[in-house]
This record gives structure tokens, sequence and C-alpha cells, in this order.
């Protein structure tokens, strides 16, 4: 079976969608990979190291019986595809119905990285949790750099520096990692969720358990229900009298396909102290705080207010390397032995799919 890797022509995109070390793999596993030449370059894959992994440099990546891709194709895109074609990629299927559309009406079959279940044995295809991972990670670095103050305890000739207080909202992945790494850099770090059932996992990385007495249980998908606006009231007003004790916020709170929830109003962001930081890995579905611009970095009363999406796309080379173990998995599940089997019954391949070819009588 061969697969197209095209270069990603989405602005701001670095990533690629498999790398030399996947390649190689797949290649004793019964596919042939076509690179479009420089689809690697950004995230710092060379041509080169394709060849020697077994690829093919081509022109036209889409020339393929797969086509795989880390962001939704564009219009252009989508022309080149043919019907019967397998797409893997992150398709956005509940924000972007229009591109969808296109997809299905070009008889594709098309299956979404973001829509793989959260089962045990999609694991290893969750993209969605090894792309939270990077963003986790490097929200952390933008705070410790934006935080004019050091992370860490420093004991010096001219006195001690007491360590910086940083607030995680959301124990996902994304929030764990962002835990983990503020905790690597010293700092003394709270945890926030609403899912009692995370409070083990927070303390496990060496963080307090922020309980405010606002809890939701965990859904099957391992988000958090969504609170009433009771609920969501109470969470607020709790937090804005918690958040100025606090140099740094990241918030993380996101479910795929729907507004992200308002955490911190403009009257918290007020009551903090100037000087402050707040990294809202949320801004792509508007933001947990009232005030973040997406894509943007402002400052607000002397706060300072990080609203950058993708921020996987930040850090290219290992979140390229993830996601193509992703890609390659959800491959060879669709594909053992390199042939093409679809099997509809199976709970994997039904739910990623987002589009297929009609199936006539």
């Amino acid at each position: 079976m061969r697969i197209g890797v095209p270069r990603e022509t989405q602005p701001g995109e670095r990533r690629v969608a498999l790398v030399p070390d996947v390649v190689a793999r797949l290649a004793g596993s019964g596919f042939e990979a076509l690179v479009e030449r420089g689809a690697g370059a950004r995230a710092s894959f060379q041509d080169a190291e394709f060849e020697t992994a077994g690829a093919r440099l081509v022109d036209d990546a889409f020339d393929a019986e797969a086509v795989v891709k880390v962001r939704k194709p564009t219009e252009d895109e989508i022309a080149r595809l043919r019907e019967g074609q397998v797409l893997v990629g992150f398709l956005e299927p509940l924000t972007d119905p229009d591109g969808i559309a296109q997809l299905a009406s070009r008889g594709v079959n098309a299956f979404a990285m973001e829509s793989i279940p959260r089962i045990t044995r999609a694991q290893p295809m969750d993209a969605l949790s090894s792309q939270s991972t990077v963003g986790g990670y490097k929200a952390a670095l933008l705070a410790a750099e934006r935080l004019p103050k050091f992370f860490p305890m420093l004991m010096t000739a001219a006195g001690t520096v007491p360590p910086a207080k940083v607030l995680v909202l959301g124990a996902g992945v994304a929030g764990l990692q962002a835990i983990a790494t503020a905790r690597r850099l010293g700092a003394v770090v709270t945890g926030f969720d609403v899912r009692a059932v995370v409070k083990e996992q927070i303390e496990s990385l060496g963080a307090t358990f922020l309980d405010l007495g606002v809890h939701g249980e965990e859904t099957a998908g391992g988000y958090a229900r969504e609170l009433s606006e009771e609920e969501q009231r109470r969470q607020q007003e709790a937090l804005a009298d918690r958040i100025p004790d606090y140099d740094v916020v990241i918030t993380t709170a996101l479910v795929p396909g729907r507004p992200a929830p308002l955490l911190i109003p403009a009257a918290a962001v007020r009551a903090m102290r100037p000087g402050s930081v707040i990294v809202d890995l949320a801004a792509e579905a508007g933001g947990n705080c009232e005030l973040t611009e997406p894509d943007a970095e402002v400052e607000r009363d002397g706060v300072v207010i990080v609203g950058f999406t993708n921020l996987p796309s930040t850090m290219p080379a290992h979140a390229s390397q993830l996601y193509a173990r992703n890609v390659a998995a959800l491959l060879q599940h669709l594909a053992p032995d390199g042939e093409l089997v679809l099997d509809w019954d199976d709970e994997i391949t039904a739910t990623a799919c987002v589009t297929r070819v009609k199936e006539t009588v």
C-alpha cells in the first residue's frame, strides 16, 4: 500500500505526518511511503533521511492509495483526492462541516485523528493525547520565560529567592504535563480539576490538589461533563478568590468541538499581581480567560496573557515523531500487512471514519 506524505500548507504549520524512523518501520509491514520533497524540512527531517529510511521522494504525494496529513486539506488538496482514497489527519469534523461535506462529495474514506475512540486498544493511535503532551510542556516553558521571576527557589549570597507559585487549571493530558514540567523547573504547583478522580494523579506529580467544592463526573471519553450554569458561577467565584495567590496560571480546559469554558473572568485578571502570567491552552476555542486573544500575546492590567494556538507546531520534531507513531498505528489497523481492510463493525474504524465511499446495492 502506497502512503502519500504531502508538505503541510497551513500557515505556521511545521509538523509532518510521518518521520523517517516510522517510514522505515512501515516499510517492513507492506507499506511504501511517497514523501513530497521538503515535507519534513520545517520539522528538521531532511529528504535524504526519508530516502535512507526507504521512502520515495515525489512531487505529487496525492498519487497514492492513502494520504496522511497533520492538518485538514485545503480546497485545492481536496480537489486532488479521488474516490476510494484513504485520508488521515486532524480533519476538524466537529468544527468544519463544510470541509467534511467536500470530502464526502469526493467519495474519500476520511479518518479524523481527533475522532479516535478513547479505548485501551486505540491508545497507540491517540493523537489528541500525544499532541496535548507537547502543548502542556511548552505552556510551562512559555510561562517561565515571561514571568519576571525565577521558577525555582534559589539560595544565594544575596539572600533566598522564593519559588514561583503556579496554578494549572484542568488535569487532562496537557494539564498533567504542564504540572510535571513546572515542577521540574522548581515551581510550587497546584492543580485544579472538577473531576475529583484526578486528585491522585495531580498529587503523584508533587503538586497540591485545589478543591473548590465544585465537582463533575468524568465522561466516557475521559473529559469532565459540562457544568450547569450554577456550578460554573460557583466555580468562577471560587477561582477568582484564589487566582491572585499565584504568579502563573496555565489553563487547559478544552473539549473538542465545544466553546472553552470561562474560568478566569476579567475581574480575576485585574486582581492578579502585576507581572503575573496566564497561558491559555484553550485559546483556539475562545479561551478559558475572558481577556485571551487567540494567536496573540497581550498585557492587561499588568498581566501577560498568552493565547498562542497550535503549540505542538512550535516543537515540530518531537511533535511529528509522536504524531507519526499515532498515524502508523492507525494505518496498520486499517491495512494489516499493507492490504486495506475496512471493517465497519470495528469500533476504531467506524468511529474514526468521518466520510466513506457510498455502498451500492
